[in-house]
């Protein structure tokens, strides 16, 4: 029994009435079948991936204390396309068998503070802040937090005027504050510009 797609356009049901149904079902049918498919799946895939900033910091921990606690953000999951980079997915450090071309690819352990892979917080909807170590100390010694986008100095902005966080803004352009902990300590939240 053949079963032909049911279709609402008359344009689209004359284009299925003009293929001869051997073409679909031939192995070159099929495959192009499965493109569309597999085109389809990437684009939902990727307009789907939350948009992710990047913030370095002198200190994980400290940073941790002030994100979780000061800034109240929760700990998100890190986005797929995060997960597996080429290096890892095609090289045999993920249990690649390079003869067979097979392996199995297992999940990166949760981010913790020592790990290479920094922290993930949810900073709006479809928005993730990623902080990872690796700025150097700023004026008299003070924790600093270094972002290249002034997008996500702003979100963090936010969060810092949202929950009532004591801070100065000591210049606009590129966007440059201060924020101080629960402990008293100065952070100096800063845009590098190019």
């Amino acid at each position: 029994m053949i079963f032909y797609p049911t279709v609402s356009s008359p344009h689209l049901a004359s284009i299925w009435q003009g293929l001869p149904l051997d073409s679909l079902v031939s192995t070159q049918g099929i495959m192009v079948m499965l493109l569309v498919a597999y085109a389809g799946a990437m684009w939902v895939f990727l307009t789907s991936a939350p948009k992710v900033h990047t913030v370095m910091v002198s200190d994980l921990e400290l940073a941790r204390q002030f994100y979780e606690g000061m800034l109240d953000l929760s700990a998100a999951d890190v986005p797929l396309h995060y997960y597996y980079n080429y290096e890892q997915t095609m090289g045999a450090g993920m249990g690649m068998e390079p003869m067979m071309g097979m392996g199995t690819l297992s999940r990166p352990a949760t981010p913790s503070a020592g790990s290479p892979d920094g922290l993930w917080y949810q900073l709006k909807k479809n928005t993730q802040l990623h902080v990872i170590a690796g700025a150097s100390r700023g004026h008299q010694d003070r924790q600093r937090h270094v972002c290249f986008d002034r997008d996500c100095l702003e979100l963090l902005l936010l969060q810092v005027q949202a929950n009532g966080v004591r801070h100065k803004i000591r210049r606009e352009r590129p966007l440059n504050f201060l924020v101080k902990n629960y402990d008293g300590e100065v952070i100096e939240m800063a845009e590098v510009g190019d």
